[in-house]
């Protein structure tokens, strides 16, 4: 186990890029709801399901699952998403604890309705023994707008509060609803110093627990560390073995940052991860999934993670990961692996129009 991970007694686009490469249509018709009908097996799996934790933010903070269940998808979910809905429920049967969303995604309204369902029927005590993750969109990147953002997205959830808040990327744009792509003329200088004071606000009020960023670089943090009464619990990025951001990592260690990863299996389209012939010869050499070799490496790099899927399977091997470790010789094939970013400023933004500000200083990129 990575220095800091804790066994828990007896849940954090993938942000804006999902897990596994198929069709969103064909899981729900194919697989969900006939898996539904043997959550019997599921829950008594279980009882035998252990996922750590990570300390992360102050003292007082609460630790963070080493996995998660993701709900980003596209489309966009809608919000009474049964799907969705009964797959984090399903999740929460397996052991999981750790459910990230944010108003970008429309998944809120579902994850709460899940939540609570949950502890109708006893699947978890109550709602404090969930870990809820929720996300501040660019369009409400703004000083005076957080706290409503925060505030509308409890009310989707139903919650009084959420166990960590992040900024979601570091760019404001136009004040509207959330949405993406969006255009690359209502980009906005950031007043950083003063959306982080409403983060702090939030977490002073009790709305946020713990407040963090998501898609910071080492510069973007070192800027906001300097004017941070607060610092942040956490940043979620996107970090797999073809992502491997070491310089951001031993920056975020050395600070007290805890490291989030989403799309820690490369994305929903395109993945380099899936498709990589130095994992798929570790997994076979190792009787493991390819899935499960890359989860793995995330969190022997003390990273928690977030994983999308509504299959049960899928959700039961991703959690497998545990109880073996990766040899010197995997760790370093890894370590050659060719390096590609999915998520990019760029691929937020509309192909036409004229931006005010700097897109490279609005990006995500570093080696």
């Amino acid at each position: 186990m990575p220095h800091g991970g804790r066994q828990m007694s007896v849940f954090s686009t993938g942000d804006l890029l999902g897990e596994y490469p198929s069709n969103r249509s064909v899981e729900r018709s194919s697989s969900l709801k006939n898996q539904m009908a043997n959550k019997t097996r599921w829950r008594a799996s279980a009882l035998s399901l252990k996922i750590p934790e990570f300390p992360a933010g102050p003292a007082s903070g609460r630790p963070v699952p080493a996995v998660g269940l993701g709900t980003f998808s596209l489309p966009f979910v809608e919000e009474e998403d049964v799907d969705v809905r009964a797959a984090v429920v399903a999740a929460l049967e397996l052991g999981y604890r750790h459910l990230d969303t944010a108003s970008l995604y429309g998944s809120e309204r579902a994850v709460g309705e899940a939540v609570a369902e949950a502890a109708r029927r006893g699947v978890v005590a109550s709602r404090e023994e969930v870990f809820v993750t929720t996300k501040v969109w660019c369009t409400q990147c703004h000083p005076e707008l957080v706290l409503p953002s925060l505030r509308e997205s409890l009310r989707n959830l139903q919650m009084e509060y959420v166990d960590l808040y992040l900024v979601h990327w570091p760019m404001a744009i136009k004040p509207s609803k959330p949405h993406y792509p969006m255009k690359r003329e209502d980009i906005m200088p950031m007043d950083l110093g003063g959306v982080w004071q409403a983060m702090e606000e939030c977490h002073r009020l009790g709305l946020a627990k713990m407040i963090g960023v998501s898609n910071f670089t080492t510069t973007k943090l070192k800027e906001l560390l300097a004017i941070a009464k607060i610092p942040p619990s956490v940043n979620q990025v996107e970090l797999n073995p073809s992502w491997q951001q070491q310089k951001l990592i031993e920056f975020c260690k050395d600070k007290g940052i805890h490291v989030t990863a989403y799309s820690p299996l490369g994305g929903q389209f395109r993945s380099k991860v899936l498709q990589s012939m130095v994992l798929d010869e570790i997994a076979q050499a190792r009787g493991k999934s390819v899935a499960q070799i890359s989860l793995r490496w995330i969190y022997e790099q003390g990273a928690s993670m977030v994983v999308k899927s509504w299959k049960q399977e899928r959700l039961k091997e991703n959690a497998e990961i545990f109880d073996w470790e990766l040899s010197d010789e995997d760790r370093w094939k890894i370590s050659q692996m060719p390096q590609h970013k999915m998520a990019t400023v760029t691929g937020l933004l509309c192909t036409d129009g004229v931006s005010s500000v700097d897109i490279s200083e609005v990006d995500a990129v570093e080696m």
